[in-house]
């Protein structure tokens, strides 16, 4: 009987674990335009260290344990909306050119399978 609500308690937990994060994604619009996600991942960056500060020592005051303060993160820049435009660009333009390039490929193969032959 334990082990059954023991298991019912641990897919709950997940379950609102997986729920929650699905909900976050959609309520900050990460699946969105590329700037709004752009915004909320800077957004992140600014937020999450001194929640992680805060929750470390709440932590450590209700258990009395001490953690050793962890270096700062490195300032990484990586600009996603540049990237993923000139990936999508990059993309399209060799789609485009697909056509044009076979048939040039297709006419120089059959021009060397021509002269093989003769």
């Amino acid at each position: 009987m334990v082990a059954r609500v023991w298991s019912l308690m641990r897919f709950l937990i997940k379950g609102s674990v997986a729920g929650g994060a699905v909900y976050l994604v959609y309520d900050q619009e990460l699946l969105g335009p590329s700037d709004k996600s752009e915004a909320a991942l800077q957004k992140a960056g600014e937020v999450v260290p001194p929640a992680m500060y805060q929750f470390s020592q709440y932590v450590c005051d209700q258990t009395g344990l001490q953690i050793p303060k962890l270096p700062a993160p490195p300032k990484i820049y990586f600009p996603i909306r540049d990237c993923w435009n000139s990936g999508v660009i990059t993309v399209i333009s060799a789609l485009s050119v697909a056509p044009t390039k076979a048939c040039e490929y297709s006419k120089e193969g059959w021009e060397y399978v021509k002269g093989r032959t003769k």
